[in-house]
């Protein structure tokens, strides 16, 4: 509603709310102002009488603004299809002129009412019917002729659309009033009689209304006597000097003009005094926190310094549990080597025992071929004797046929002895035989010893040698594990110097393996070592370990 427009009168029994408390001091209720109305009203008896006369009046208007609606488009459908055809139209188009431009209204207007139900209205809508509206009723009118020559005539013809338009008007009234009224947002109208009484005042009035929001009439009447009566109050208290008041009591004065009742002026200090209050509250409780907050970060820096800590001594515990282990292995190495030495020391002791035992065999078995060549010297000999004396058995058996041929006349006894004689020099040749056999006998027995003496220190020699070359080759190791072991224990205090994590010292261990055990070549070192070596039980993260370790070297590290 704007002032242009003219007011309606209020119903007499509109409800008033209750004014809102004072402060303490403040009077109730300004002398001579008029009681707040109850906010419930009485039961009215005639209420089923009047229900059904607005239903009568809803069913009436309804029916007679149909009627009116029909006639006048009829009307118009009639003046427009002639006014068509005299534009110029032909005669399948003309029909459908009028179709077009009241159509065109009454979707539209139904349109704005589908909107303003909603509560999404679009005044663009509104205004295009009510051109249509302008444009049928000047069709209409000037389809008679000339409006100067005849303008009743032509009044005739283009009153029949502003009929329909002001009913139409009048239902979008009423649909608009129902939706706040359902919503709560229905406002008051300043009565008639105000604007004729106070034509002057009254348009501030309803200014404040809308400036503040207020959409009840009476409440803004309340509002302004509830203002007078708290002024009249004051200059009553203070002998009509208001400046004597102080700024809280003139507050309510001073902030009417944005909006602020009476009560809500007097209660802005101590409401401002809570809300101060609950700031400083809040403010504090912000310190506090904050507070808190940073004594939990320190805490927490604390912790996390201690767990540092903690973590830094085990890593120290542990890099300083492999340096010990890497040294007594180191010593052990070094122990083990010594053993080696000694015992290597020991072997070749026995080496020299055994090549001089080797160097007697020889001389025994060169005294048993001596032996066995004199013992077949003496066999040849006794051969030779054998043989002499078979000679001389032959010689002697021919000197017997001799002697028997040549002196037959030697006696018999002379003839036996020599027989006794020959055969006791053949026995004495059989003895000597059989003596030259055992002496050839024990010389290759003691031969065979001789050899099997020889072999047996050989044998023991070879074996000597073996434990030799097997004690030099443990010496060889140990000195290069001895080696290893001090590589890693510089390599350890180098990172630890270095402060590499885990996983770098673990990186820079596998190339220290590859150098040492594989000869440079990562391929060449097996993926079990490395996961005995470091303890870790998935072949992948050892490979990741190898994979790294061969970067590391390509990049030039040398323990």
């Amino acid at each position: 509603m704007t002032i242009t427009e003219v007011p309606q009168s209020a119903a007499a029994d509109t409800p008033v709310s209750h004014p809102p408390s004072t402060v303490s001091g403040a009077p109730a209720r300004v002398s001579g102002a008029p009681a707040a109305v109850s906010r419930t009203q009485k039961r009215n008896p005639d209420k089923p009488g009047r229900d059904r006369l607005m239903a009568a009046l809803s069913l009436a208007a309804a029916f007679g603004g149909t009627l009116v609606g029909v006639i006048g488009f009829a009307m118009s459908y009639d003046t427009l299809a002639k006014v068509a055809l005299s534009w110029g139209f032909s005669e399948g188009l003309a029909p459908w002129f009028p179709v077009g431009v009241d159509a065109s209204i009454i979707a539209f207007l139904a349109l704005d009412l589908y909107l303003i139900r909603k509560g999404t209205p679009w005044p663009l809508l509104r205004m295009a019917a009510h051109a249509m509206t302008g444009a049928t009723i000047w069709f209409n009118a000037s389809s008679q002729g000339s409006i100067q020559a005849d303008p009743v005539k032509a009044a005739s013809h283009g009153v029949m659309p502003v009929l329909f338009v002001i009913g139409v008007e009048a239902a979008r009234r009423l649909i608009i009033q129902k939706a706040r009224l359902e919503a709560g947002t229905a406002a008051d109208r300043i009565p008639l009689h105000r604007w004729i009484l106070s034509p002057f005042a009254t348009p501030r009035f309803y200014r404040r209304m809308r400036l503040h929001g207020v959409a009840s009439y009476p409440e803004m009447i309340r509002r302004q006597q509830e203002l007078i009566g708290y002024e009249q109050w004051l200059k009553r208290t203070y002998k009509g000097d208001l400046g004597k008041a102080s700024e809280d009591e003139r507050l309510p004065m001073k902030m009417a003009a944005y909006g602020y009742t009476v009560s809500e002026a007097l209660a802005m200090p101590e409401q401002q005094e809570r809300e101060a209050e609950k700031r400083a509250e809040e403010a504090e409780r912000r310190r506090l926190d904050a507070e808190t907050r940073r004594e939990l970060a320190q805490k927490q820096a604390e912790a996390d310094r201690l767990e540092a800590e903690g973590r830094l001594e085990a890593v120290r515990a542990r890099v300083q549990g492999e340096t010990g282990q890497a040294r007594a292995h180191a010593r052990a190495q070094v122990s083990a080597a010594e053993r080696a030495a000694e015992w290597e020391e020991g072997a070749l002791e026995m080496a020299v025992i055994a090549e001089a035992r080797a160097r007697e065999a020889e001389a025994e078995r060169k005294e048993a071929q001596e032996r066995e060549a004199k013992a077949a010297a003496d066999l040849e000999a006794a051969e030779l004797e054998r043989q002499a004396a078979e000679k001389r058995k032959e010689i002697a058996e021919a000197d017997r046929v001799a002697a028997a041929e040549a002196d037959a006349v030697e006696t018999r006894t002379i003839a036996e002895a020599r027989r006794v004689a020959a055969e006791a020099n053949r026995v004495a040749a059989e003895t000597e035989r059989a003596a030259s056999e055992e002496r050839r006998a024990a010389a290759e027995l003691d031969a065979n010893k001789a050899e099997e003496e020889a072999r047996r220190e050989a044998a023991l020699a070879n074996a000597l040698l073996a434990r030799k070359a097997a004690a030099e080759a443990e010496m060889a190791a140990a000195e290069v594990r001895l080696a290893a072991a001090e590589i890693e224990r510089r390599a350890v205090e180098t990172e630890d110097a270095a402060k590499l994590r885990p996983r770098e010292r673990a990186v820079r261990k596998v190339a220290r393996m590859i150098l040492t055990a594989a000869g440079g070549e990562a391929d060449r070192l097996p993926l079990a070592d490395i996961q005995r070596e470091l303890e870790v039980s998935s072949p992948g993260t050892a490979s990741e370990y190898r994979t790294e370790a061969a970067e590391l070297l390509a990049q030039g590290y040398r323990p």
